[in-house]
């Protein structure tokens, strides 16, 4: 009974959003709002990890450092550009091998970690 009230109010809330003037900018605002703090709690717990585990990064060296900021880097930026990018075959392949060396470079920071750090 519960899920069925659940499933009538998502309908109620998608018809006022469809139907009601006004609301597809509302719902656009409120996702706006939404993506905002999702990015907001994403840098927090970046910054308090970056902060809790400082020793550590640093005793990375230099090569393993640019590995960890660069990946990080990458992936943001292919978050960033996923609409733009996934429109062309090009812009897809370019996203899905960005995406991949990220990995990679994380990969191998992990990895130099647990072998002389961890």
């Amino acid at each position: 009974m519960a899920a069925a009230r659940n499933v009538l109010i998502i309908l109620a809330l998608a018809a006022v959003v469809q139907f009601a003037p006004g609301g597809g900018d509302t719902a656009a605002l409120i996702n706006a709002i939404l993506q905002t703090l999702l990015i907001v709690v994403i840098v927090y717990f970046g910054v308090r990890f970056y902060r809790e585990h400082r020793v550590e990064i640093h005793s990375l060296g230099d090569r393993g450092r640019a590995l960890l900021y660069g990946g990080l880097a990458a992936i943001v930026l292919a978050l960033a550009g996923t609409n733009r990018w996934l429109d062309t075959g090009v812009g897809t392949l370019v996203w899905v091998v960005l995406l991949g060396g990220a990995v990679a470079a994380l990969f191998a920071v992990f990895r130099q970690y647990r072998e002389y750090g961890g």
